[in-house]
């Protein structure tokens, strides 16, 4: 967790902001370091899909605070800073964490993101079916066209959308994208 100096000062600046942070959460001691920090869910990724029972436990032990991402390509989970594809179905993968009490699934299409060529609704949507887990969309999220998209979806178990370049290229407007989908 190289970015926990910076995450705590964030937590601590912004005490009502909800803070979820994902990357390099390997063990139980990092998860309760961010938590007692203020952060207020943390992303298990590549270590649910090659440990899933770390999921099980981490739910058990941080109940409420944990978020599981599956990144995917073609619809397989990609792992390891999506340099390995494996031959496991994120839905299935989803299926496998639906008693565990994760919070949501953040789920990436990786052929998508960081593209600026729209947000895969479709595989959200898949995502969103195969469990009774909330679905985050993330990757390709360009503008308020895909916010349109995916809360027209909502009612599948989409809850919510992480998007960065398109904010960053201003192609989409978070204020106005959140307003959109609070009304």
């Amino acid at each position: 967790p190289v970015n926990g100096e910076v995450v705590t000062e964030i937590a601590q600046a912004f005490p009502k902001l909800p803070i979820q942070i994902g990357g390099g959460i390997r063990s139980g001691e990092i998860i309760e370091k961010y938590l007692q920090a203020g952060v207020n869910y943390v992303i298990i990724g590549t270590k649910a899909v090659k440990e899933p029972e770390f999921v099980t436990e981490m739910c058990k032990q941080f109940p409420g605070h944990i978020i599981v991402g599956l990144d995917a390509k073609n619809g397989l989970v990609a792992t390891d800073g999506w340099a390995e594809v494996s031959e496991i179905k994120a839905t299935d993968l989803a299926k496998r964490f639906e008693a565990d009490g994760v919070e949501s699934i953040v789920y990436t299409d990786i052929a998508r993101d960081g593209m600026m060529q729209g947000v895969n609704v479709e595989a959200t949507v898949a995502m969103a079916q195969a469990s009774s887990i909330p679905v985050i969309a993330s990757g390709g999220i360009t503008n308020m066209d895909d916010i349109r998209g995916l809360k027209a979806q909502a009612h599948h178990g989409i809850c919510g959308a992480i998007t960065g370049r398109a904010i960053y290229e201003g192609t989409l407007d978070v204020k106005e994208a959140q307003a959109y989908c609070d009304k």
